[in-house]
């Protein structure tokens, strides 16, 4: 699974992307601003935005984005270590599912 985290504390990083290979996750993380960020992202399976951490417009780009590609997204308010671990749950148990491609 392949994931596009955008948002979150720059410190943090490092933090996001252990978590994502300890579950055997592809993690592309953007937390600053990007230019043509749609050109960048490469083929991923979802997308995680933490709204707190993101301007009203990226978090709006990122939204059109994925409604135009069709790639199911997840916002969330927090942007610590365990959001994102329960965000990982949560994506993961979608995908055994099969609600998640």
């Amino acid at each position: 699974m392949s994931i596009l985290l955008v948002g979150g504390m720059d410190r943090l990083e490092r933090h996001y992307l252990n978590e994502a290979i300890s579950r055997g996750v592809n993690l592309k993380v953007f937390t600053k601003p990007t230019k043509d960020i749609g050109r960048k992202i490469g083929k991923i399976d979802a997308i995680v935005i933490f709204t707190d951490k993101v301007s009203h417009s990226v978090k709006n780009e990122i939204i059109n984005l994925a409604k135009a590609k069709k790639i199911p997204f997840f916002m969330y308010h927090s942007c610590g270590i365990c959001t994102f671990r329960k965000c990982l749950d949560c994506l993961q148990k979608l995908k055994k599912e099969g609600g998640l491609a």
